[in-house]
């Protein structure tokens, strides 16, 4: 039996989507999801979509990691009429001027372990947090933001993304839901 047709916003993401072949020397393709942000409909519904999926709990405030995130982070945020709240990846050639708490990663989609931060002084024990990105595809960025949110003693409500791509015990262990699944976007590989 096929697949049902994705709806219609969906489909529009998959429609603005690109994968990008580096040539001869990259191992890998990469995505392109630049489409979205120029595309105004994408742009004006992605929020309240995101926001869609967890509007039942409540939440007070959204976190989300860099890059992708701070994009969609606050489009979700706005949405909901919650605040926002950045979590910075760790560099060597970057400070922030304020105290971060800071968690670390698992392996993420490219092998790496990454540290990120939130501003301490935003986040308290007495929030309500939704995690938001663009993309998860082991969900370790996701997974060390959950626990961050855990330890500070605020009330974790779930992740969601555009495309999940993770294995199904990441998607229970962070209550993760999305808008498309990456086998919807693979679907347009060259």
């Amino acid at each position: 039996m096929p697949d049902a047709p994705l709806p219609p916003l969906a489909a529009r993401l998959v429609d603005t989507f690109r994968w990008v072949d580096l040539g001869p020397d990259s191992t890998h393709l990469v995505s392109d999801i630049s489409g979205w942000w120029r595309d105004p409909v994408v742009l004006a519904s992605i929020g309240p979509a995101l926001a869609d999926l967890f509007r039942d709990v409540r939440p007070t405030v959204v976190i989300s990691p860099e890059k992708g995130g701070f994009v969609v982070g606050p489009l979700v945020a706005a949405a909901l009429g919650a605040g926002f709240i950045e979590a910075y990846k760790s560099t060597r050639t970057r400070r922030i001027a304020d105290q971060l708490v800071w968690r670390s990663t698992g392996l993420d989609y490219r092998g790496r372990e990454l540290s990120l931060g939130v501003r301490a002084r935003h986040l308290s024990a007495q929030e309500r947090v939704l995690l938001v990105d663009d993309w998860a595809d082991t969900g370790a960025q996701l997974v060390a933001l959950r626990q961050l949110v855990l330890d500070i003693g605020a009330a974790y409500l779930g992740a969601a993304v555009i495309v999940n791509g993770c294995a199904e015990p990441i998607c229970e262990q962070l209550r993760l839901r999305s808008l498309l699944r990456r086998a919807d976007l693979d679907a347009r590989l060259p």
